[in-house]
């Protein structure tokens, strides 16, 4: 058992442990060097506890120690052998179907609109598809407040329209991966109208509904209880007011949505990202939550359940009930989960997730999404060299930068936008060459960026406009809209910019989220006949992770890792060895001394004696 007694290198052992100080250490803005190292690796708790218990309480330390004693899982450190795997070697590419394309001209996308581009990301070269939820849904959250699994939303379609996408997918040899929330429900959904209002149904205990309250807060702002004064009763969400959390521990409700899984694999779909999965597991009792750490992480309670008690017991029983007999992929959603926690989850030996989206790369140490900074990829550098070297070694990566939930990030690293193209294609570079399996976003093999909302009236997301009334109470209209604007999901949500038409080629009516103009010089039908545009270079740069085996499955070595704003790596196979380097900021820097070998391709359309702003060279040597 840890205690105040336990020495501190002890913590970093454990997994949890580990990963808890990393992101202590991140969201203070703190190098980790200054815990990990063996002076202070040989302190006992208690110091830390005695020279902080005045700042943050003691609550904090017994939230800690709960959660190491939580946790006896370990590490392995035995390596594995890569053994391939089609999504190992797959180019995925997010489609969030509302801004994706319009069939019927009523201003939200479509399954309909889906199927006519199709043809589009073939040439692209993907060859999976993850594609957000389109179940039925009230809409309060676009969809991830699901009403009914094993319906498809009519905004989007029928079931038949749904039935020929995945045909069309598959003839064109691309598969199809679903997004699935089963963390929550919407308050539509029928398990829940029962539950509120039935106290002798099964599904009562499918809900965490009590007569009081605890102090959770949510994280679309306020309390995370809804109170229903008719039933004397309470109801947990941790997100919207209409989606309401799922009580994994019953196991009628388990049951229940293996069943709907298996449903979906039975009709062909060849897996499923599980949207925010670690936070299914909540701690017995839903005790309250720390104020210290509610202040640090901004939500009070996540210590609760980001990283539940029975968290591995209900994965493995998912991947063996409902993912196994189908030989399905999953990649879970995971926010507040770091590396060595991520490794349990996603270790093949284990059983539980085949990959995992980790978030703390999409915010530079200190910061946090709806802060106004300039992104610094040099970050980028120290964390993806970790994880490549402490992660991959027994974990698959997931190699992304934008989705449905984060601001474009080309826009993050260059307000001005100055580099765009520069810029993107080198983001592209990076992603295709790494190891693990890049996941594209909409619009982001064509450059696009964040747009230039005016006003609140203009967006049309929950958490952004929660977020906004709520800055509202601390500062001046004005720059709470600012902050919104740096943070807010919908710069990523806004129709793909097609042709330079009214609506974006994206629809004949209107479109539900609109655009600021941009598709007037940035759109998919003018750069399909440019060989220099950012749509032409993702081709390529696709097309050659696909002949290169050594960029899937080929050991990867860092080079220069003291040398600011300079990534630098190899990536080899069988004999076959090929060097990436990539200039990280605007300022011109000297080639590495160490290439030897042919240049085969470079986001320059020459090469120089020097790296260029933003500048990205691969080398075969």
């Amino acid at each position: 058992m840890y205690t105040l007694k336990s020495k501190l290198r002890d913590l970093y052992d454990n997994p949890a442990g580990y990963d808890i100080i990393s992101k202590i250490l991140l969201q203070a803005g703190l190098p980790r060097k200054l815990v990990f190292n063996p002076l202070t690796g040989a302190l006992p708790l208690s110091f830390l506890y005695r020279l902080t218990e005045k700042k943050i309480g003691s609550g904090f330390f017994d939230t800690l120690l709960a959660l190491l004693n939580q946790s006896r899982d370990s590490l392995g450190n035995a390596p594995h052998e890569d053994a391939p795997a089609w999504w190992k070697e797959a180019v995925f590419y997010q489609i969030y179907p509302r801004s994706f394309m319009d069939g019927n001209g009523d201003g939200i996308g479509d399954l309909p609109g889906i199927i006519a581009r199709l043809d589009y990301l073939k040439d692209l070269g993907v060859n999976a598809v993850w594609l957000s939820p389109i179940y039925d849904s009230p809409g309060d959250d676009n969809g991830y407040d699901i009403r009914d699994y094993r319906k498809i939303d009519a905004q989007f379609g029928t079931m038949e329209d749904f039935d020929i996408l995945l045909k069309e997918l598959h003839d064109r040899g691309m598969r199809l991966v679903m997004d699935l929330v089963v963390n929550h429900t919407s308050d539509e959904h029928h398990w829940f109208q029962e539950a509120l209002h039935d106290p002798d149904s099964k599904y009562r205990d499918y809900y965490f509904l009590q007569k009081k309250p605890n102090n959770w807060t949510s994280f679309f702002s306020g309390s995370a209880w809804n109170s229903y004064p008719e039933q004397d009763l309470w109801g947990l969400h941790l997100f919207s007011r209409k989606q309401m959390d799922l009580n994994w521990d019953n196991p009628g409700l388990r049951a229940d949505i293996y069943e709907m899984i298996r449903w979906w694999l039975e009709k062909g779909v060849d897996g499923f990202r599980l949207d925010v999965i670690n936070y299914i597991s909540k701690a017995q009792g839903l005790p309250e939550g720390d104020p210290f750490v509610g202040t640090l992480m901004g939500f009070t309670g996540i210590e609760h359940y980001f990283y539940g008690p029975k968290l591995h017991q209900y994965l493995r029983e998912m991947q063996k009930e409902a993912f196994a007999p189908f030989e399905a992929f999953s990649v879970g959603e995971t926010p507040g989960i770091g590396m060595k926690m991520g490794k349990l989850l996603t270790d093949p030996r284990r059983g539980e997730l085949d990959m995992m989206f980790s978030f703390d790369h999409l915010e530079t140490s200190g910061h946090a999404r709806f802060d106004i900074y300039e992104y610094d990829l040099n970050y980028y550098k120290e964390y993806i060299t970790d994880w490549m070297e402490h992660y991959a070694d027994t974990s698959w990566m997931s190699l992304f930068y934008d989705n449905h939930d984060n601001p474009r990030m080309l826009s993050k690293v260059d307000h001005t936008h100055q580099y765009r193209q520069t810029l993107a294609k080198l983001l592209g570079m990076i992603q295709m060459t790494l190891k693990g399996t890049p996941f594209l976003f909409q619009g982001q093999e064509l450059g696009m960026v964040n747009k230039q909302f005016k006003n609140i009236e203009d967006l049309r997301d929950v958490e952004s406009i929660n977020k906004y009334w709520e800055l509202c109470l601390e500062m001046p209209t004005e720059e709470a809209f600012r902050r919104i604007l740096a943070g807010s999901r919908d710069h990523a949500r806004t129709p793909v910019q097609w042709t330079a038409a009214e609506g974006c080629g994206f629809t004949k009516g209107q479109p539900w989220l609109g655009s600021d103009g941009d598709e007037v010089t940035c759109n998919a039908e003018e750069q399909q006949k440019d060989p220099d545009s950012v749509l032409a270079f993702y081709r390529s740069l696709i097309a050659l992770r696909k002949e290169t085996p050594a960029f899937i499955y080929g050991d990867i070595h860092f080079t220069h890792k003291k040398k600011e704003k300079l990534l630098s790596y190899t990536r080899s196979l069988n004999g076959e060895t090929f060097y990436a380097v990539f200039n990280l900021g605007a300022a011109k820097m000297p080639l590495p001394g160490d290439i030897k070998g042919e240049s085969i391709l470079s986001n320059y359309p020459e090469n120089y004696l020097k790296l260029r702003a933003y500048e990205g060279r691969i080398y075969r040597l």
